[in-house]
């Protein structure tokens, strides 16, 4: 089974502890220089895939133009938790009520959204039909560099927690940058679960995206 690594983007303009990140943040120049000092990557990789958001698809290219290597999809399935309209460019010193309230019930009702948000539900879900993207991908073009964002990577490499792998991703460190082996086990369940519901680069929309 191809080895399929897991990369954070690198810093963002606007970054700071708890903030939402509006889409279209960019790298800064420490970003691009984070990205720079990550390199070598781990032996073997062949190919590279990407979340479309902006500060990924920028790592995602300057590691493609340092080290020669393609991009070969660009997939919404690795974007990061789509957060709710409300807290967008916010950090937690001004989350509204209304998220707060989300956030002490998230837990006990995972499938709750608040608002426009992912529910804990549906990122697992997408986390689990990623697992399946990345191996079917990896099986194409051989071992991979992922690049995605930090509470996604986090749901990604514990998927056997299920929906409350989500607070364990919030809780653990993955620095800008950095870059993982996808788990084993999370690798071996992908292969048993069949072809992903849409096709490898296909924009994901979950249940309460708009059109």
């Amino acid at each position: 089974m191809a080895d399929i690594w897991l990369m954070r983007h690198g810093a963002y303009e606007g970054h700071r502890p708890g903030y939402h990140a509006p889409h279209e943040a960019a790298l800064t120049m420490e970003g691009r220089d984070q990205v720079c000092r990550s390199l070598p990557l781990p032996e073997g990789i062949t190919a590279i895939v990407t979340s479309p958001i902006p500060r990924a698809r920028q790592t995602a290219t300057l590691v493609s133009h340092l080290t020669g290597l393609p991009i070969v999809a660009t997939s919404g399935l690795l974007a990061e938790w789509r957060a709710p309209s409300v807290v967008v460019g916010r950090s937690a010193e001004t989350y509204p009520p209304v998220y707060r309230a989300w956030r002490a019930r998230r837990l006990a009702n995972p499938s709750l959204r608040c608002e426009d948000g992912e529910s804990l539900t549906d990122l697992h879900t997408r986390a689990r039909h990623c697992a399946t993207f990345l191996h079917h991908t990896a099986q194409r073009h051989g071992p991979l560099l992922a690049v995605s964002h930090t509470l996604f990577l986090g749901v990604l490499t514990h998927l056997p927690e299920g929906p409350a792998a989500f607070v364990t991703a919030a809780k653990v460190p993955w620095r800008f940058a950095e870059h993982r082996l996808l788990p084993a086990p999370q690798r071996a369940a992908s292969a048993s679960s069949g072809p992903p519901s849409r096709t490898a680069g296909q924009s994901w929309r979950s249940p309460r995206d708009p059109s």
